[in-house]
């Protein structure tokens, strides 16, 4: 048989299988994983490596494209799903006999791997291909909260699904989900089987040893990233390129608004060839170990920070970005006038308040960890 994977828990897993094997991965393992160096030492032959967003090795920045080719240190072909094609091709499964999928999911409808999920799965299904998932366990399981994605209007590469931002369910939970709620084209059914996590729930607190891409660097930065990467649709930054990537919020324009304001200037880094604000000297907030001014409370997507930062900022028709990526990543259309209006967290979370409570008897249908 042909596989797609590089993780050492995969390896035992098909030891008694005889054939051949690749992987969708990038470079986010953990210690119990082997890296992409590694996969040599595996007793599998590798046919291919299929890559998300970020890439193999998980160095390429937010949104830019990647490129198929080779992989220079293990000569490992890895044909990328970010680029001219987000789905695999029925060529590309050309003698394939499985597909392993071994990521690192945060917990977040707009970070893309779910996206690249689906695809993966629907591409697997219309081909007859079985797919695998490597379960890993989620920084942000243990709560849900968000409005959900109005799909008819919004549904992109960051949000596919009628889930809420954050949606309190592992990647292997969620593929159960894809499928079981029939999601996938034409409502079709993935040969799906999922590998759980062993000693997990979602309420043990999980703190990943290797970051999932570049510009989550650390647990604070994980945490915060529900509600700092809506900002990513307004003209404030969020760290990307400083090594403080969400965690901070800035923009030059709160010089003078902001008492005792934290100052940072993004600079082209690792993951941020050319980070929003570039070379400007940033006021703001540090949030890196909690600010008395937002209520960070866990198990809450935080729509008061978003309430405050545009309250103090002194250029209001200009704080959004004009094009529709805050309601791609929001999910629903009325937020930004909620916003603009003045409207109060309770009756801005009051109005997707029902929406959420459907998505949470949905999920309970697919929860493998208490």
């Amino acid at each position: 048989m042909r596989f797609l994977v590089l993780a050492v828990l995969f390896a035992a897993f098909v030891v008694s299988s005889c054939g051949n094997a690749g992987a969708l991965e990038n470079q986010a393992v953990d210690v119990q994983t082997e890296s992409p160096d590694r996969v040599e030492a595996l007793p599998i032959f590798f046919v291919k490596a299929f890559c998300p967003e970020h890439g193999f090795r998980g160095t390429a920045d937010a949104g830019q494209k990647v490129d198929s080719g080779k992989d220079e240190k293990t000569g490992l072909e890895v044909v990328s799903l970010y680029g001219n094609n987000k789905k695999p091709t029925a060529e590309q499964l050309k003698n394939v006999d499985v597909v392993v999928f071994d990521l690192q999911d945060v917990g977040v409808r707009f970070y893309t791997y779910i996206s690249t999920l689906h695809y993966v799965m629907e591409a697997c299904a219309e081909s007859d291909i079985p797919v695998i998932v490597l379960d890993r366990p989620n920084p942000n399981a243990s709560y849900v909260d968000g409005p959900v994605l109005d799909t008819a209007n919004y549904r992109s590469f960051v949000g596919m699904h009628p889930v809420p931002i954050v949606y309190g369910m592992t990647i292997g939970e969620y593929a159960q989900m894809i499928n079981g709620e029939g999601w996938l084209n034409g409502g079709i059914k993935c040969n799906l089987t999922v590998v759980p996590c062993l000693h997990y729930t979602h309420y043990r607190k999980y703190k990943l040893p290797i970051k999932p891409s570049p510009n989550l660097p650390n647990a604070r930065s994980i945490e915060l990233y529900p509600t700092l990467c809506i900002f990513e649709a307004t003209c404030i930054s969020v760290g990307r390129g400083t090594d403080m990537q969400f965690q901070v919020l800035g923009h030059p324009l709160y010089k003078d608004v902001i008492d005792s304001a934290f100052v940072f200037t993004p600079k082209p880094n690792a993951g941020a060839s050319n980070p929003l604000l570039n070379g400007k000297e940033c006021y703001g907030f540090n949030l890196a170990d909690g600010d008395a001014i937002f209520d960070w409370s866990l198990g809450k997507f935080n729509v008061s920070v978003i309430i405050k930062m545009y309250e103090l900022f002194p250029d209001k028709p200009n704080f959004f970005n004009k094009n529709n990526m805050l309601e791609k990543l929001v999910g629903y259309k009325a937020f930004r006038k909620q916003i603009e209006n003045g409207v109060s967290e309770e009756e801005i979370r009051s109005s997707w308040s029902k929406d959420l409570e459907r998505f949470k008897e949905i999920r309970s249908k697919y929860l493998i960890y208490s």
